[in-house]
């Protein structure tokens, strides 16, 4: 038979306390006068009952729900392909946890008019928002951080002040496609992670272009597809852009699972990888060394990012000063088969 749950009335009563003083300190109310002395009858008295204030309670004291949302603009079946999305997850719930946060994933689909930020936050009573992945037309969300909500974006919005931690999707881009020059290619073709509307993605298509700048090489459109965070979008991007007739010797590929799918595309024409065709990546998924040949790409530091835009949230949340409210963490060049090196 289930024991009994304890209440606070009878941890006020064991501590000889009243129940707004039980709420007080085991809430962490802040500006409230308890002695030690009654705070440590109130521990104790809790402990020994084994009482735990539940969620809706300790909203009520604190006007907190300690949870965080992490909203990516992804459609359903485009956040269950997302293989980078585990680490950052971890991350973000590590951060959390040592906060006494808990963290509300939700997607959030572009295409449906009817779901948006504001409705999300009435209804899952979030603290504050992780917005994965934001799109430069993302009115809505200016609007509700001018408001005062906060927010903290995983990924950049050029020209807004929203507080962010990233890395540098242009550079590492670049690095990347001018390593595949530096191995000799010069027909170098793209597939981005996701349509251009989405930062990172216009960000990593701005290096493709500036490594081609730089080794004085052209940039031509021809060579250029689009992915839609699927490997079914990079298998559809591959197959087109070989079906060019002067097609690309490599091909940057801005997205792991997008490059799965290319890669898988480029097979079915019958192309050998790497000997026919070189390929790079980014992301450096799990999956990554595992690929056949073992994929060459960009390692995102996925646990780092979680956690730092979770710490940042919640320092927000926590009302203290943040010096630097943009953060950009390091980035590195993984080596291995598919553009023809050993590992």
């Amino acid at each position: 038979m289930a024991r009994r749950r304890a209440t606070s009335r009878e941890v006020a009563e064991a501590a000889g306390v009243s129940r707004t003083t039980v709420s007080f300190v085991l809430n962490n109310v802040p500006g409230v006068r308890i002695s030690e002395e009654t705070r440590q009858r109130v521990l104790e008295a809790a402990r020994r009952l084994n009482y735990h204030p539940d969620a809706a309670a300790r909203r009520l004291v604190s006007g907190r729900t300690r949870i965080i949302g992490l909203v990516l603009r992804q459609t359903p079946q485009q956040m269950a392909a997302d293989a980078f999305l585990p680490e950052a997850l971890h991350g973000l719930s590590q951060a959390a946890r040592r906060h006494g946060f808990h963290v509300m994933l939700e997607a959030l689909d572009p295409n449906d008019t009817t779901r948006h930020y504001s409705t999300l936050v009435r209804e899952n009573h979030a603290d504050g928002l992780v917005l994965s992945g934001p799109r430069s037309d993302d009115a809505e969300l200016i609007q509700l951080y001018r408001e005062g909500f906060p927010i903290v974006l995983q990924g950049q919005l050029p020209g807004s002040d929203v507080p962010s931690v990233d890395v540098d999707n242009t550079a590492a881009a670049r690095v990347a496609v001018e390593y595949l020059i530096r191995l000799g290619h010069r027909r170098i073709g793209l597939i981005t992670n996701a349509p251009l509307v989405y930062t990172a993605a216009a960000a990593r298509l701005a290096g493709y272009r500036a490594a081609l700048e730089a080794a004085g090489l052209p940039y031509d459109e021809a060579l250029v597809r689009y992915g839609n965070f699927t490997a079914d979008s990079g298998y559809t991007a591959m197959v087109h852009l070989l079906s060019i007739r002067e097609r690309p010797t490599a091909v940057f590929v801005a997205s792991d699972l997008v490059a799965l799918g290319a890669m898988a595309g480029a097979r079915s024409l019958g192309l050998n990888i790497p000997r026919d065709l070189a390929v790079v990546g980014f992301d450096d998924i799990p999956l990554a060394r595992y690929m056949e040949p073992p994929l060459t790409t960009i390692r995102l530091p996925a646990f780092a990012l979680g956690f730092a835009a979770g710490d940042l949230l919640i320092r927000l949340l926590n009302g203290e000063e943040i010096r630097s409210p943009h953060v950009l963490l390091e980035t590195e060049l993984v080596v291995r088969r598919s553009c023809g090196a050993a590992d």
